[in-house]
């Protein structure tokens, strides 16, 4: 089953994490100096926010998936919107150690299609990726 993420670059983490403590009515799953993450199953949401230096508001959005079949779906799909995708295998990132597909929408957001494989004691760092969107994205040829 699919789960839907947002991550949110935060300036101030500890207002934040109240925030989102009362929105979500409980508390986070993963909190670390820098990091905090909410797994939530109404609404089935993967909702984390970071300190790590980059500019407050919307980082990425994703969709997080239980296993590699799912993944290569949803890679198939990125590929079949005419996407420029990028494969990340064994990424250390967000507490986390998961395969990954990268991709940028037309406006520009990036979106990771991941599956988590396991936890990790750092927060690791994805690899900068930059692609553009395609000019012939999601337009009627």
């Amino acid at each position: 089953m699919k789960r839907f993420h947002i991550h949110i670059a935060v300036d101030n983490l500890e207002q934040n994490i109240r925030f989102y403590n009362a929105l979500f009515q409980t508390e986070p799953s993963v909190l670390e100096a820098d990091y905090a993450k909410w797994m939530l199953d109404d609404p089935r949401i993967n909702f984390a926010i970071s300190n790590r230096g980059r500019k407050p508001g919307l980082d990425h959005l994703g969709i997080q998936v239980e296993s590699d079949k799912e993944l290569e779906a949803v890679q198939q799909g990125l590929v079949a919107a005419a996407l420029p995708v990028t494969a990340q295998k064994q990424a250390a990132c967000c507490y986390a150690q998961s395969d990954k597909y990268w991709t940028v929408d037309p406006q520009g957001i990036a979106w990771e299609a991941f599956h988590s494989l396991n936890a990790i004691a750092m927060f690791g760092e994805d690899e900068v990726i930059q692609l553009e969107p395609s000019p012939t994205c999601c337009k009627p040829s």
